[in-house]
């Protein structure tokens, strides 16, 4: 087959129309053969006639999308020096853009012999590898525009694509479980009624299915085993033919931009799933381990992430993969913004986490990535990893804290009632002192990662048996509360509460300063049956259960999302300054009495109801003409306590009338004024609830 030197850039597959440019990088081999398959797996090799700066390239006339193809390397192979270098072995293009297959589990995907790891195995691997496929880059997006929806206007909805449309009635069966299903006017209609602004995409990447999960009859169902940072994950495709995933995954993008709907993906660039030195070989480890993994004794890998390996971000290449990744996805796949898994590993250094590394460096002078959503999952499961507050300043995060303080206080732990206060207020102890706004926050109560609100509400201990790991899998420090039994419960009094505490912890969520994210499916009471790690449920218990909705909390949820979208007040850009503005303070803080909190109530640890008023006339951002923003004013009261707990209305100059807007003792509000008070007058608030009032006067 006749092959012309072709040009190293860009790396990957490239079609210009008539031919197809192949090109990657390895620092280490000797040559590289370019694999090409035909439709019936016949297998052609071609070696790549160039090397420029380290890597190899070549032109292939004739050659279009559709064309499956994979890289074999010759080079070293010497795991005691970090070298894996095994001919015998296909591996997909890094930068392929498109994946069709997937992984065969036979002993010859492995680089090594079993009986002796240093030993390499040349069994060849291709017949059981999934193989990339070259794609056509054009797509016409005809109007598409990014809604780049303000970060204070952002409400996130974090979402599994096949999870939300596999068992969706509206949808097609031949679409449920697919980008094509979630593009539906069933699914955007649903978004649109629901009020979110953004969709939180689980991992669309390429990913794998391990061979312990398949042995077990189970699978990677939440996707953070990436094996291709280009490619959509073709089994969420509902074309079968190579290829067709990039076209449906921009129609998809494209739908829900129509809608007004932002796209933010979860990326998992810390590692991926080729694992540790008995892992797998399908991509980087045999193209060149030593420059795409971090090695320690050359043999063994260091591992932040608890999956086998790490990234080496310190090493060009592979910094340069991850931008280019970002930026393909941004520019050629219009998403608006990114979620990155475990983003402490990406700022190692050395062992340390370093918040001004290579990576947020390169990210922050970057002129498409920089202005785009960002958002850090900011730990790892390395020393040091626990990195909330640290990321830099165009930074948003993931507040752990947020999510423990707001399920300690409901659950009625003790904790100092200052701790709610500042979690409530966009946590300016974490984010304010580098420059950063509220909206740096992204509060949440639940995510993937751990119960559902339902389970949050009905188990105190998780139950992940199915898992078939002895329930000794996922995390142990769940802070809920099963309300007074575990599990299902006939008795109408726990229904109650249940239902309660979910309306508690949503209210909590959407009227808090900052970006609230909903996991999806809480607003219909989804529940795993007290699993907190499905990660490998890819069936009924994790997909979203449409047959039994909770029609209530949905009610509920919507309203309460239009209500927030609707006043400023819980949507400011700029930080609470706890002074007088206009003549009133801007937020006050309450006890049950209707006097201020004093140094004393705010130490105490068993403190379970508190009031706080936000001043609608004492918001300093200015609206986009430069003139004062004016909303009504609120008095919101917690009580977390077991007892109905009476609370005064505070006299003047916080207001003389008040009138009620929510209760989440009623499964539905409409926030119509039905109750109005005196300041002065006593008014209940039932045990675990909370009570919004407006101020009338």
């Amino acid at each position: 087959m006749k092959i012309w030197p072709g040009k190293p850039y860009p790396l990957g597959a490239t079609f210009d129309g008539v031919g197809t440019n192949f090109s990657v990088f390895s620092e280490v081999a000797d040559r590289v053969e370019l694999c090409l398959y035909d439709a019936n797996g016949a297998e052609t090799r071609v070696e790549l006639p160039e090397t420029t700066a380290l890597i190899f390239h070549g032109y292939l006339p004739n050659i279009g999308p559709g064309q499956r193809y994979g890289f074999r390397v010759y080079g070293p192979w010497d795991p005691a020096n970090g070298h894996r270098c095994n001919p015998a072995k296909l591996l997909l293009d890094p930068y392929g853009k498109s994946v069709e297959g997937q992984v065969q589990w036979d002993d010859a995907v492995f680089g090594h012999r079993f009986d002796d790891p240093d030993q390499s195995n040349d069994a060849d691997s291709g017949p059981f590898m999934p193989k990339s496929v070259v794609i056509s880059p054009y797509f016409d997006w005809q109007w598409d525009r990014r809604p780049r929806t303000p970060w204070h206007r952002t409400i996130i909805y974090e979402v599994h694509v096949k999870g939300f449309t596999k068992l969706h009635p509206g949808i097609p069966e031949n679409l449920r479980g697919t980008y094509a299903g979630l593009a539906h006017p069933a699914a955007i209609k649903y978004l649109q009624q629901l009020g979110v602004t953004a969709v939180e995409l689980m991992p669309v990447h390429q990913f794998i299915h391990a061979k312990h999960l398949l042995d077990k009859g189970l699978r990677n169902y939440w996707g953070y085993d990436s094996v291709s940072f280009l490619a959509p994950h073709n089994e969420y495709a509902a074309s079968g033919q190579a290829g067709q995933q990039v076209t449906e995954f921009k129609q998809m993008v494209k739908a829900l931009h129509d809608a007004g709907i932002e796209v933010i993906l979860d990326v998992v660039y810390n590692h991926t799933a080729e694992g540790n030195h008995l892992g797998p070989m399908l991509s980087m480890k045999g193209i060149d381990n030593s420059a795409y993994y971090r090695t320690h004794e050359g043999r063994y890998y260091m591992d932040y992430t608890g999956t086998g390996n790490s990234l080496n971000m310190r090493h060009p290449h592979v910094l340069q993969l991850i931008m280019d990744s970002l930026r393909y996805w941004l520019l050629e796949m219009h998403v608006d913004g990114f979620r990155f898994d475990l983003a402490a590993t990406l700022a190692r250094e050395l062992h340390d986490v370093d918040r001004l590394s290579a990576f947020f460096d390169v990210i922050q002078q970057d002129p498409v990535i920089s202005q785009v959503k960002l958002i850090a999952e900011p730990w790892d499961v390395g020393e040091g990893g626990y990195q909330v507050g640290n990321f830099p300043s165009l930074w948003s995060e993931w507040n752990g804290k947020y999510r423990d303080a707001i399920r300690d206080y409901w659950r009625g732990s003790d904790q100092m009632i200052d701790d709610l206060a500042t979690r409530l207020t966009g946590s300016s102890d974490l984010y304010a002192d580098n420059g950063r706004k509220p909206y740096a926050s992204i509060n949440f109560i639940t995510s993937h990662d751990g119960f559902t609100l339902r389970d949050l509400v009905s188990y105190n201990e998780k139950h992940n048996e199915a898992n078939g790991e002895n329930n000794h899998d996922g995390a142990d420090d769940n802070r809920s509360w099963n309300s007074g039994a575990e599990g299902p419960s006939p008795d109408a009094q726990i229904i109650a509460v249940r239902g309660r505490q979910q309306r508690n912890f949503l209210t909590t969520l959407f009227l808090s300063q900052g970006v609230p994210m909903l996991l999806g499916g809480d607003e219909i009471g989804r529940t795993q049956r007290g699993n907190n790690n499905a990660y490998c449920q890819d069936n009924e218990l994790s997909w979203y259960d449409w047959q039994n909705v909770d029609d209530g909390l949905l009610a509920f949820t919507c309203r309460l999302i239009r209500f927030r979208k609707e006043h400023q007040n819980f949507q400011r850009r700029r930080w609470f300054l706890g002074r007088s503005v206009r003549g009133v303070s801007d937020i006050g803080w309450l006890k049950p009495d209707g006097e201020q909190m004093t140094d004393q109530d705010w130490n105490s640890t068993f403190a379970r109801t508190v009031g706080v008023f936000l001043n609608g006339r004492a918001i300093p951002t200015p609206d986009h003409r430069g003139e004062p923003i004016v909303d009504d004013s609120f008095y919101l009261l917690f009580n977390a306590h077991y007892e109905a707990i009476d609370f005064k209305l505070p006299n003047c100059p916080w207001g003389d009338k008040w009138e009620c807007v929510l209760d989440t003792n009623e499964i539905v509000p409409d926030f119509r004024v039905r109750h109005e008070w005196n300041a002065g007058d006593a008014l209940k608030v039932q045990a675990h609830s909370v009570i919004v009032l407006r101020r009338a006067d």
